[in-house]
């Protein structure tokens, strides 16, 4: 009987330790890691990182509104010609999102394909200086998904 009370005792003991321990590492970790971004080269390493995080995330929504703006464009395609008419600038609006999303999209990549993480570490000027030029790149790139998106939710209301 005292296996049977003791044995779940135990085995609650040892998972609640191992929680706490795994916590308190947690902690510790992002602790350093905030006293480690003192540098004005880390603050900008972390704007770079931060606006990438923000927006990666948003792509699978940024290919699926492109692939719903062209479904629409579709659509508008096989209506009758008078019906085509007045909706001119309902497709023009989505031709121009679609190329908009597709922009967005293929600048994400580039902007991950060059950025070069790396790049100019054994010299603060030079890095400072590339980590500013890829601040701004991936902030217009940023910008772009977002816009897109905001356009994509009000052109493709459900």
């Amino acid at each position: 009987m005292i296996k049977k009370i003791l044995l779940p005792l135990l085995a609650a003991a040892l998972i609640t330790a191992c929680n706490n321990e795994s916590k308190e590492s947690d902690h510790s970790q992002h602790g350093s890691e905030k006293k480690e971004a003192l540098t004005p080269v880390d603050s900008l390493e972390m704007d770079v990182n931060n606006a990438h995080d923000e927006v990666m995330p948003k792509m699978g929504r940024v290919r699926g509104a492109g692939q719903r703006a062209q479904a629409a464009l579709d659509s508008l395609a096989k209506l009758p010609a008078k019906a085509q008419a007045a909706a001119a600038g309902y497709k023009k609006s989505l031709e121009q999102l679609i190329n908009d999303l597709n922009t967005a999209d293929y600048d994400m990549n580039k902007w991950m394909m060059e950025y070069k993480l790396d790049s100019a570490m054994d010299n603060a000027e030079l890095r400072m200086q590339y980590l500013l030029s890829e601040k701004i790149k991936v902030g217009k790139v940023r910008d772009a998904i977002l816009n897109g998106l905001a356009r994509a939710d009000s052109l493709l209301k459900k």
